[in-house]
């Protein structure tokens, strides 16, 4: 690699030894550093490079972990026994675009936002768009089979893949595109994506792309609850409609994150039918452009409640924004030191106070005709099923600040408290008591919320967001371990699965085989079989934290 490409420096060791998984951030925020780090780092440019040093590992017997654009949440990129973390960023091109057959050609090293951008100056989308996507790379979505916001219309990532190219822990370059539809054995493609860089090391892919759409769609829905949105949504999917885009927020979450354009404002559809403002053409986007990233409320509360008065007390100024900043600190820090108590009080307070219920948004996109249509008819079933439309504005609010979310993780740890989200899901039989299953698991250790996303005619997804104070460190770390623990029980005692689009990383792991049981030998088989001496990745998706150690005649003397 020459010394351009390779480091062992301290700096490059620590800012490798971990993701986002937020157990780890807790830590961090603490003072603390990274418990595990790789002994080098690389950054090959090639696929022959990558192949070479996954020969050079084995013969050495060194792990070997896959690195994207580090957004993960769940420890998949964590070195556990350190080795060497080759991380694919140099490898980030998109090399071609068949007009034809609808496909592309991008290295997986390829940042998210740029390759749709790319895409789009080609007239075409990969329709992906996780909340990650100005931070995470085609092989990271590949790995973990990420879902994008438009999951519902695009599907999931896995539904866009008609190949990949990976390196087996054997150092073999494999292939697994072909003839469409060909009927030659099991699907190699569908086996290694969601492998976590345990089977192989995903160095391109060939996905599927579809025309940029020409109109966009973006409606707000009241319903009176969760039950009754959870309905709504099942009739327009099994009816045979394909929205973009179905986000149902729970009482909790549409109260917090209720905006006051959702109220008192009529919408075009109560005046009798579609009108043609509610029909927007989709502008390209302008190359450079950056998202819209919320303000800092940390740096200038606003003044409101306790707040407000302790502003006023003191004159205003910066001393008075500081003592105001940890009025608000400890006052958030002593609610959430009872999450019980909050959570049995906070569903109920938002139900009454906010007169909203809960709030949908549905977005449709595509061609021009077909999207007004089926807009139309998603809307209508909306309606009979009991939903009140609130207008589009609501639509393009939450599409405008849609990625906004990742910017509020520092704000809320540099406040004394930890987030994170776990996404579970079921089918439509089972969602309900999936969703009052873990969020009652939940709630016992930290106050939580949900919304539903990732709709499909047979189920659908839950995302729920639960905070709770991250100091002392090690309370912290027990709360976490214990919301883990109880929320992914719950959801396999109610018959959901434990993760539907952020993969299992060392987070999930001890749950993989009460999900998958039996399933479990064909993985340690295929692990067997790919990655013989295990240096690929181990200790992820609940596969052994160990390398194989080298066969007597192999071992030579020092």
């Amino acid at each position: 690699m020459g010394e351009r490409r390779l480091s062992q420096r301290e700096s490059d060791l620590a800012s490798y030894g971990r993701d986002m998984w937020p157990r780890l951030l807790i830590g961090i925020r603490a003072g603390e550093l990274p418990p595990d780090r790789p002994h080098v780092v690389v950054w090959p440019e090639s696929e022959r490079e990558v192949a070479a040093i996954v020969r050079v590992a084995r013969d050495l017997r060194v792990p070997i972990v896959p690195y994207g654009g580090g957004s993960g949440v769940c420890g998949g990129a964590v070195p556990i026994l350190g080795g060497i973390t080759v991380d694919l960023k140099r490898m980030n091109e998109l090399s071609s675009v068949d007009r034809d057959e609808m496909v592309c050609d991008v290295q997986a090293g390829m940042n998210g936002e740029r390759f749709e951008r790319a895409l789009n100056r080609r007239g075409y989308t990969l329709g992906h768009f996780p909340s990650s996507i100005y931070c995470s790379t085609v092989g990271g979505w590949l790995a973990c089979r990420a879902a994008g916001q438009m999951s519902t219309k695009y599907g999931k990532i896995e539904d866009r893949v008609a190949g990949l190219t990976v390196v087996t822990g054997r150092g073999d370059v494999v292939h697994t595109d072909g003839p469409i539809r060909a009927e030659r054995g099991p699907n190699w493609t569908q086996l290694l994506l969601g492998s976590e860089g345990t089977l192989g090391i995903i160095t391109s892919a060939r996905l599927r792309v579809a025309p940029t759409p020409e109109l966009r769609v973006l409606r707000g829905f009241e319903l009176e609850s969760v039950a009754h949105g959870v309905e709504a949504i099942r009739r327009v999917m099994q009816r045979g409609l394909r929205p973009a885009v179905v986000r149902l927020y729970d009482e909790l979450d549409t109260f917090i994150n209720h905006s006051s354009i959702l109220g008192g404002k009529k919408s075009a559809r109560s005046h009798g039918g579609p009108a043609d403002h509610m029909f927007a053409p989709v502008p390209l986007p302008a190359q450079g452009a950056l998202p819209h990233i919320p303000p800092r409320e940390h740096a200038a509360p606003a003044p409101d409640g306790l707040v407000g008065r302790a502003l006023g007390l003191f004159g205003g100024g910066d001393t008075a924004r500081r003592l105001a900043s940890r009025l608000r600190r400890e006052a958030v820090s002593a609610a959430l030191s009872r999450p019980r108590l909050v959570n049995s009080l906070a569903t109920p307070l938002a139900e009454r106070v906010s007169r909203h219920g809960c709030r949908l948004i549905v977005g449709l996109e595509g061609s021009r005709i077909r999207t007004g249509v089926e807009a139309s008819l998603v809307f209508d079933e909306l309606e009979r099923a009991g939903a009140t439309d609130q207008g589009e504005e609501p639509g393009r609010e939450w599409f405008e600040r849609r990625y906004a979310v990742s910017y509020k993780m520092s704000p809320t740890f540099r406040a004394g408290l930890f987030v994170d989200t776990m996404e579970v899901a079921s089918t439509w039989e089972r969602l309900m008591d999936l969703y009052r299953a873990v969020k009652h698991a939940i709630a016992q250790h930290a106050v939580v919320m949900a919304h539903f996303s990732h709709a499909y005619p047979e189920g659908c997804s839950i995302y729920f967001t639960f905070v709770a104070r991250s100091e002392p460190v090690r309370d912290a770390q027990r709360a976490y371990d214990a919301i883990w623990r109880d929320g992914l029980a719950a959801a396999s005692r109610a018959g959901g699965t434990i993760s539907h689009h952020h993969g299992i990383g060392m987070l999930k792991g001890q749950a993989m085989a009460a999900e998958h049981r039996e399933a479990m030998t064909l993985l340690r088989g295929l692990k067997a079989t790919l990655d013989p001496d295990g240096i690929l990745n181990p200790g992820k998706l609940g596969l052994p934290a160990s390398i194989e150690p080298a066969p007597p005649d192999e071992v030579t003397a020092p």
